[in-house]
């Protein structure tokens, strides 16, 4: 064997393997709407499994805006301005980024988002139908009441899915005019859970036990209220959030818990939609309007009560 003929094999050895491994390997931007956020944390763990599990080897850089809707635009913009080869978007509020959706279209780069709201410029939205959600546990809540007593509405206007929630709360509590609101709060997403806290303990302090129940727009609140009522010796609180987040399903499986429902968002099957949509769209380059069959995907989201919560208790 030549010297010549070793060199040449050795490159092509050398190139197979860079192929194989290089090939696949897409540089994608992943802007969190707020990292701090379980449901996030899931949809990218999601994500990483379905990663590890089809042998990719893609670059995703992580791009956090904690809560901030300006900041959400800047990192997009970030994003675009880099050439990635797609853009993942989680639980964000996208009203401000109209202008660099715009350019990472200009750039030709595929937008997915989860749990955003879908406006054009983005391929998809893969959600749970909000509406529906709250349609399950709000009343649930209140048939639990009794159809009568004081509660606490937290809400939170600055994501599409709290507001829908908070909207159908709302529009519920019309139908039962023996419930009264004794306290109204919009929670500031930037520091959710330390608002919440303190927000609460003002309440609790001011209402004590005139305090029946808590409706919360998601399951960190929820616990987080759950948490002050506790420390208040306020035992007999009844308390929703939407999420389905592991503590909260087990806080509902506690017979003498004060959390009675929250409803199972399948944030990991959201990301792991997410990258097959990658796979299909930027690798095997197919046309998105054949590979996703609506703006708006919406996935299942089934209520969890002390009834059934054994069922979606982590395996």
């Amino acid at each position: 064997m030549s010297a010549n003929w070793r060199k040449a094999a050795a490159a092509a050895v050398v190139g197979f393997l860079l192929n194989a491994t290089g090939a696949n390997a897409l540089n994608l931007a992943w802007v969190h709407a707020n990292a701090a956020a379980q449901s996030e944390q899931r949809v990218k763990a999601g994500f990483d499994a379905w990663l590890k599990e089809t042998g990719k080897d893609w670059n995703v850089s992580l791009l956090d805006s904690g809560g901030s809707g300006e900041r959400t635009a800047s990192n997009l913009q970030d994003a675009a301005s880099r050439g990635v080869d797609a853009i993942i978007i989680t639980m964000a509020d996208l009203r401000a980024s109209r202008a660099a959706i715009d350019a990472a279209v200009d750039a030709k780069i595929p937008i997915i988002t989860v749990d955003s709201g879908y406006i054009p410029g983005v391929l998809v939205d893969v959600t749970t139908n909000n509406w529906a959600m709250s349609s399950d546990v709000s009343p649930y809540l209140l048939n639990e009441l009794g159809g009568k007593g004081r509660i606490i509405f937290l809400r939170m206007a600055e994501h599409h899915g709290t507001r829908k929630r908070g909207d159908v709360m709302e529009t519920i509590l019309r139908e039962y005019p023996d419930v009264k609101v004794l306290a109204e709060h919009n929670i500031d997403y930037t520091a959710f859970f330390e608002d919440t806290t303190s927000t609460m303990q003002d309440y609790a302090s001011r209402f004590g036990d005139e305090i029946d129940a808590v409706w919360a727009p998601w399951d960190e609140p929820a616990q987080a209220a759950i948490n002050v009522l506790q420390a208040a010796g306020l035992k007999n609180v009844k308390v929703i959030g939407i999420d389905g987040h592991p503590n909260a399903v087990t806080e509902v499986c506690k017979p003498d818990g004060l959390m009675i429902a929250t409803v199972s968002q399948p944030f990991e099957k959201m990301g792991a939609q997410a990258g097959a949509w990658i796979e299909e769209i930027v690798v095997r380059k197919e046309d998105p309007a054949k590979v996703i069959p609506a703006k708006t995907v919406y996935m299942d989201a089934p209520l969890v009560t002390k009834q059934n919560c054994k069922d979606f208790l982590p395996k």
